[in-house]
């Protein structure tokens, strides 16, 4: 069984006869899985859009009565106690999702795990179907509410008199928890006030200002190497660049034809004076 393809379609990923993902007037009514048009799960046991949960709905699909052994011996194979721990561990699932999508020394993941450094939240972005409203979708729809009901478990258990000790342990679980859950909420927010992704820049410059919430050290190294090079200016063709530092942009295509070209501004460019030519002199003199 490949795990790959059946994460693929819980986060529906429907292709078009050209190869582009569909769109939801692409899909009959009668499809057998429910799509997830946003491009966004979550590892939260209960959610509608649980990762592990859209995962099963496909084994159901495919393997209906025998779908619980099917992803049982799918467990033993990958050497893991259970799907959950696959994909939430950035060595298994998605280290080998960025071997199959790495080619020479291109790297374009298409699914991204943003993740509190615990491990215990963790968000997965389809690329193709990002926006400049995802991030606050992720927001609205997943973080806040989730934080919402972990405060409120929080105030039920300070207003206990008296705690058994798994109390207290759940209490200083929370506590962190969410703590957590403000922190990551608040980053995705900083982000999402200037984040307009454009697939044309490619994923590594897309993914680069989320590079604190990627969770293998590896390719969040390569996204904080990418990020510091666009700040200083090493990306200037890419989207990402010009609506962040539109001013840094406009002033470089003024002596750049090339870069004017790529973002529409052809009509700053200014192109340097002619140069006289030199007087060729004459033999013999």
């Amino acid at each position: 069984m490949s795990m790959l393809s059946n994460f693929m379609a819980s986060m529906g990923i429907l292709l078009q006869a050209n190869g582009l993902p569909a769109a939801p007037e692409d899909v009959s009514g009668d499809y057998p899985v429910r799509i997830s048009w946003p491009g966004i799960l979550v590892d939260d046991e209960g959610h509608p859009e649980d990762i592990i949960g859209r995962v099963r709905e496909i084994l159901e699909c495919i393997w209906q009565e025998r779908a619980s052994d099917i992803e049982h011996e799918a467990c033993e194979i990958l050497g893991m106690k259970s799907l959950r721990d696959y994909f939430a561990r950035p060595n298994h699932f998605f280290a080998a999702h960025l071997r199959r999508y790495s080619k020479s020394r291109c790297q374009a993941p298409i699914y991204w795990p943003l993740q509190t450094p615990s491990g215990s939240y963790t968000l997965w972005l389809y690329y193709h179907r990002l926006t400049d409203q995802t991030l606050y979708t992720c927001v609205n729809d997943f973080v806040g509410p989730r934080l919402k009901q972990v405060t409120e478990q929080l105030d039920a258990l300070r207003t206990k008199t008296s705690c058994s000790k798994q109390e207290e342990k759940d209490l200083e679980r929370f506590l962190d928890f969410e703590q957590e859950l403000k922190d990551f909420r608040d980053e995705l927010l900083r982000v999402a006030r200037f984040w307009k992704p454009n697939l044309n820049d490619g994923v590594q410059i897309t993914a680069a200002p989320l590079w604190k919430l990627f969770p293998h050290r590896p390719w969040q190294k390569t996204l904080q190497d990418t990020w510091d090079k666009l700040a200083h200016g090493a990306y200037d063709w890419a989207h990402l660049a010009y609506s962040i530092w539109p001013e840094r942009v406009r002033e470089t295509c003024q002596h750049d034809k090339s870069l004017a070209i790529v973002h529409g501004l052809e009509e700053l460019y200014a192109a340097p004076p002619d140069q006289p030519r030199k007087k060729r002199r004459r033999t013999g003199e």
